[in-house]
This record gives structure tokens, C-alpha cells and sequence, in this order.
């Protein structure tokens, strides 16, 4: 695999990668049947592999991501569409998806449950997240091993009933209408395990207090 190639460049898809694609649209048909068609699933799949493979350096875990990006895009966009849904959509900003955004989406399906529609993302996501975040939420019972960093978009942040950013700035989406949250938490860059374990205590309050302000009890 070519990893020397600079990020403008992109990056195509080897043959196994391409039918690892294609499998995941499969599972996708069968998750939305009756909400998208076939069509329209196809086309999702193919813009977010198009915008992947522009930004990504090397294609390790591509065609994970493109299934994730598509599927978070779906989601988003059938929520408008299903009459039945209720449950409020909180979207997760950092910059590069590997920490704070990771450590909050993590806290928030663990003490939430499926009563709130999880996402995030990063202006710049990195190739991957950051391993002391990962150790620092398993230590608390909290698998995130399986997460990737990857972008937020339109259609995501569109839906989503509350933005929370964390050190994006300006990269970060601004959408009329919407409820904004700016937590001031420090970067898990570079930081040791006791200081990675505040991060991840001080971001389990403030999604604490998130819940309580949307009516799910933590």
C-alpha cells in the first residue's frame, strides 16, 4: 500500500476494498428498506466514497468509513421523513474526531441509550482515534475501539437538534436556527493517563447535564 503519496492527492480503492464497498450498500438496502430505494442508497455510498478517498492518504479502513459516513447520512436524512421520531439528535464537533468528540458520542450512547441519535465528526479528521482515549474509556467500561474519525456533514449537521463543538472554531458548521454548545475541553494530544481520565470525567458531566436539558435522564 502507496502511503507516500501527499493528502491532495486521494487515494483509489484496490479490488477487495471496492467489494467491501459494495457489501456494505447491500447491508444498507436491507437497514433502510421501505425508506430509501436502491438508487438513492447507491448514490450516498458513492459520494461518500468520492469524498473520502479525496482526503485519505492511505486506504486502510476506507471502506469502514465510507459505510459509517453513509449510514450516519441516512440516518440523519430519514429522521425528518419517519413521523414517529421523537428522540432529539446531538451532533459531536472536534476537529480531528479522534478525542474530545469521540470521548462525548461515546458517553452519550452509554448513558442514553438509543433515546438520542448519536453523531459526530471533525473539520480535519485524523487517520485514528487516539489510542489513551480509547484505554481512557475502556477503563470506565466504555468500548469506543471500533470508532473511526471521520467528517461531519451537511446532512448530519442539518438534523441534528444540537451542535456541540470542541475547538473546531470556524470549521465547525453554522446553521441558522440551531442549538449551539461550545465546550472549552482540552486536547487528549500528548497527555498522560491521569489527565486523559479528567478529560473523560469532566466531558461525562457536561453530557450529564446535556441529557437532563433534553428530558433523558443519564
Amino acid at each position: 500500500m502507496d502511503t507516500s503519496r501527499d493528502q491532495s492527492a486521494g487515494v483509489s480503492l484496490n479490488t477487495e476494498e471496492a467489494r467491501l464497498v459494495r457489501d456494505s450498500a447491500e447491508r444498507l438496502q436491507r437497514e433502510f428498506d421501505g425508506t430509501f430505494n436502491t438508487e438513492t442508497i447507491e448514490r450516498f455510498i458513492h459520494d461518500s466514497e468520492n469524498q473520502l478517498t479525496s482526503q485519505a492518504t492511505i486506504s486502510m479502513w476506507l471502506p469502514v468509513l465510507i459505510e459509517r459516513v453513509a449510514r450516519d447520512r441516512l440516518k440523519a436524512l430519514a429522521r425528518p421523513e419517519d413521523s414517529t421520531v421523537t428522540k432529539p439528535a446531538v451532533l459531536f464537533l472536534c476537529v480531528h474526531n479522534a478525542g474530545r468528540s469521540q470521548i462525548a458520542a461515546g458517553w452519550m450512547r452509554h448513558l442514553a441509550g438509543d433515546r438520542v441519535d448519536v453523531f459526530s465528526g471533525g473539520s480535519t479528521p485524523a487517520a485514528d482515534t487516539n489510542t489513551g482515549v480509547i484505554d481512557a474509556m475502556a477503563a470506565v467500561g466504555i468500548d469506543i475501539s471500533t470508532e473511526y474519525p471521520k467528517p461531519w456533514t451537511d446532512e448530519v449537521a442539518q438534523t441534528a437538534d444540537v451542535i456541540v463543538t470542541m475547538g473546531c472554531g470556524d470549521a465547525c458548521p453554522i446553521i441558522g436556527g440551531k442549538r449551539y454548545e461550545d465546550w472549552d475541553i482540552e486536547s487528549p494530544t500528548g497527555h498522560p493517563a491521569d489527565v486523559l481520565a479528567e478529560i473523560r470525567d469532566d466531558v461525562r458531566t457536561r453530557v450529564e447535564a446535556l441529557t437532563v436539558s433534553l428530558g433523558v435522564v443519564a
